[in-house]
């Protein structure tokens, strides 16, 4: 059995703010944003690159990430949602989703952005009740 961070997530061992879940995936801020509302989205079956998720999950990961993303959109100020798939830094398949308006906002050797406890529940809480 897998024991990263995104295990300790998903068995709530660890808190996180989460900000959408269903039986197959959850979303949750990502504590190190490249801008506020930076979310990440993962499946709760444990599997570590993206693309040797089954077809099917894929699709529905997609999808799922597809509300996630409008549901931010629509309380964080942004041009756009982007997306991206790294996958270095924890071996548990997963999505970035991230509020832009330029693709200077994209850039991940940039340093994150600090945001306080109060502000990420603010965050989350907006997102989770859009």
């Amino acid at each position: 059995m897998c024991n990263n961070i995104f295990k300790k997530i998903i068995t709530r061992e660890i808190p996180a703010y989460i900000v959408g879940e269903n039986d197959t995936f959850l979303a949750f801020l990502d504590i190190h944003p490249l801008k506020a509302g930076h979310t990440l989205v993962i499946p709760k079956k444990e599997i570590d690159y993206l693309f040797d998720i089954e077809d099917e999950l894929l699709e529905d990961m997609i999808l799922f990430s597809k509300k996630i993303a409008l549901k931010i959109k629509s309380v964080i100020p942004c041009k756009r949602i982007a997306m991206a798939v790294v996958g270095l830094d924890v071996p548990h398949a997963h999505i970035h989703l991230i509020p832009i308006n330029s693709i200077e906002d994209f850039d991940f050797n940039k340093q994150t952005e600090i945001i306080k406890k109060d502000e990420m529940k603010k965050i989350c809480e907006l997102i989770f009740n859009a």
